[in-house]
């Protein structure tokens, strides 16, 4: 696990190239904190930088940027292959010789050998890379099926006066590196952060700076006169897994399907407590976490080390299940119970740790029991993927039986009765009556004119942000989701594959990701395995969803090893008590954040809709708090990046001159 940086310069724009990719790469420090590689050719212009949180192969045959056995492709690479043994062998019946054990010597042989693509297809993991073809001068970046590690890139304006470069890189702090630069706030990406809490891809929170999107490659060339041109082509895609899955369903029986499942979660698991450092997993006590747990333990001659975070707050603290679980299957359990103190003073870090804009405010937790973990071990599995492959949401049977309803009534009149409620709440009826968020909502979901914009209307937080962001046009997304046709697939399925191209991908891997990185730990989430989602696509949906009880062959799979009546309780998430925290000890934080003064100054949001919904939040007509959380990460973030852009001075000296071309490759 690692962070990625570099940039294409042709035309020499970046002035002092090897202190910028030093100071790039330096920026991603705790993503890899053992060592630091850098590789720059001044004559394509190319630049690679590399920090490196050493998994596999912990000897400096493992470093990176490294070059392939035939010279041709130099890379630097983020994550790991699962498969790499097995295709090392494969490759060696073909000739290949091999100088270390890493993952990364095994990927560079097999784009040797077969391609770019068909090594992409035939890898089993998470990685996002940059591999540089120096035969033909084209920059390839990919990112893995399920958009698990990050990936953002874009035209880098502020090296010279009117030219550009293209850089890239794990995350966002690395481009400050380059003088000048100082992107504009993209205004339809905070709409979007509003809405969901999260930036949508394929955008970013700055203008000009986009992300590979999950199972993609991009491919950048530069050729004068016509300068950088740029081509996207998709390895892999979940909403294309969903309908292969649909049109061709497994074919056995449950017992069968509950085998299979078992089986390739079982070699999922295996694969990822492959590690040269200690390795662990996150225990919430949940379906996803135990199944994950019981199927480690099985496979590993000690107990496992486990972890939970507890709260002593009603209704929120899962430590207790978790301890329960752990005792049953006998693993080397740690947990920490925090004070609302030691969460609260995780909030001035989140601008920081995200780095840009995020508003789940499970990250908190996640970023605590991320730091408990790294105390004792390197590598921690986590239970991340089960709500969106085994259909756990309960949005998803909600929103089910609500879309059959609605498609009994006709258009025209949920289209009358949307804006009858419109009126009503203009009228204040949502207020007087304590309704809050209710009369809104339904509205939009009356006025849905399919699946794809009636589940934008559950997902959403702010139903109308561009009325909130200064400047943002909202047009175009609604005319895209007005035109978008329904899939001949039953709702549910429809759900989980948007979930697994937006949500999951943009939410809540980012929460893993950033928390985990954080501090220097790498997560493996096994449910995310493409080879178990492709199977789980094939699956009727009575195999995920009974009722309105969902994950029903994942819950199979765990009760084979832990009591059923240990598992069974309402799904509680891993949330914190944030809405008595704004009331209560959050709320001088959160009133300076959002006065209208602070607002104003800043020019990004209205503050006449942000000041009405804080009153009516702290009057109780609005309980919901997420709206005004997704507000206070982006005024907590701002005020971080502007906090560091006023104390930043140009890199000097940061990683001193690059000796040779070739510094750093193997």
């Amino acid at each position: 696990m690692c962070g990625i940086a570099g940039f294409l310069d042709p035309l020499g724009l970046v002035r002092n190239p090897g202190e910028v990719l030093s100071a790039m790469t330096d920026a991603l420090v705790s993503r890899g904190p053992d060592s630091r590689g850098v590789w720059l050719d001044s004559v394509s212009g190319i630049a690679l930088g590399f920090r490196r949180l050493a998994i596999v192969d912990l000897s400096p045959l493992g470093n990176q940027p490294m070059r392939s056995a035939s010279g041709r492709y130099v890379i630097v690479y983020n994550g790991e292959i699962y498969n790499h043994r097995g295709l090392r062998d494969e490759l060696a019946n073909h000739g290949a010789r091999f100088h270390g054990h890493s993952d990364t010597e095994v990927l560079l042989a097999a784009v040797d050998r077969w391609g770019i693509d068909a090594a992409l297809e035939r890898a089993v993991g998470m990685f996002a890379l940059a591999l540089w073809d120096r035969e033909r001068d084209e920059l390839h970046l990919a990112r893995d099926r399920l958009g698990k590690k990050p990936l953002y890139y874009g035209l880098l304006r502020g090296v010279a006066p009117g030219g550009c470069a293209i850089g890239f890189g794990s995350e966002l702090k690395a481009f400050d590196a380059y003088e000048g630069f100082r992107p504009a706030i993209d205004r339809q990406s905070l709409s979007g952060l509003l809405r969901f809490g999260h930036v949508p891809a394929p955008g970013s929170i700055f203008q000009g700076i986009g992300k590979v999107l999950p199972g993609q490659r991009v491919t950048i060339r530069y050729r004068s006169p016509a300068g950088f041109t740029q081509s996207e082509s998709q390895f892999w895609s979940a909403r294309e897994v969903f309908a292969r899955g649909i049109a061709q369903p497994f074919a056995g029986g449950e017992a069968q399907a509950i085998d299979r499942l078992e089986a390739l979660l079982g070699e999922a698991v295996a694969d990822r407590m492959v590690a040269d450092v200690p390795l662990g997993a996150f225990l919430s006590g949940g379906i996803d976490s135990t199944a994950i747990v019981a199927l480690m333990q099985e496979r590993s001659s000690r107990p496992v080390k486990t972890f939970t975070i507890g709260i002593h707050s009603p209704g929120y603290d899962e430590a207790p299940f978790a301890l329960a679980v752990a005792r049953h299957l006998g693993t080397e359990h740690t947990e920490l119970y925090v004070a609302p103190q030691d969460a609260l003073a995780v909030i001035p870090q989140l601008g920081s740790l995200y780095d840009e804009p995020f508003a789940d405010s499970s990250q908190i937790p996640t970023f605590l029991v991320s730091k408990l973990a790294r105390s004792a071990v390197t590598v921690a599995l986590s239970g991340d993927g089960g709500d969106e492959v085994f259909c756990g949401y309960p949005r998803y049977p909600l929103g089910r039986r609500l879309w059959q309803v609605l498609n009994r009534v006709p258009a025209p009149l949920r289209r009358a009765a949307a804006a009858a409620l419109r009126v009503s709440q203009r009228a204040g009826f949502d207020t007087a009556m304590g309704l809050g968020d209710k009369l809104p909502r339904m509205a939009h979901i009356l006025g849905a004119s399919n699946q794809t914009e009636f589940y934008h209307s559950l997902l959403s937080h702010w139903l109308q942000p561009e009325s909130v962001v200064i400047g943002a046009d909202d047009s175009r997304r609604r005319a895209r989701l007005r035109s978008a046709r329904d899939p001949s697939v039953e709702f549910a399925e429809s759900a989980m594959a948007m979930d697994l191209e937006g949500f999951l991908p943009d939410g809540i891997l980012v929460k893993v990701d950033r928390a985990t990185m954080g501090v220097s730990l790498e997560a493996r989430a096994p449910l995310l395995d493409h080879r178990v989602v492709e199977f789980a696509a094939t699956l009727p949906l009575p195999l995920k969803l009974r009722g309105a009880v969902g994950k029903w062959i994942l819950r199979q799979v765990a009760y084979r090893r832990v009591p059923q009546a240990m598992l069974e309780r309402p799904k509680s998430g891993f949330v914190l008590p944030i809405a008595d925290w704004l009331r209560g000890e959050l709320r001088p934080w959160a009133e300076e954040l959002l006065s209208p003064g602070r607002l104003r100054a800043e020019g990004y949001l209205d503050p006449a809709p942000v000041r009405q919904r804080w009153e009516q939040f702290l009057g109780g007509q609005r309980n919901v708090p997420y709206p005004l959380w997704n507000v206070l990460m982006f005024q907590q973030w701002l005020e971080t990046r502007q906090r560091r852009l006023h104390a930043q001075l140009v890199p000097s000296g940061a990683g001193g001159s690059i000796a040779a071309p070739r510094t750093g490759v193997q």
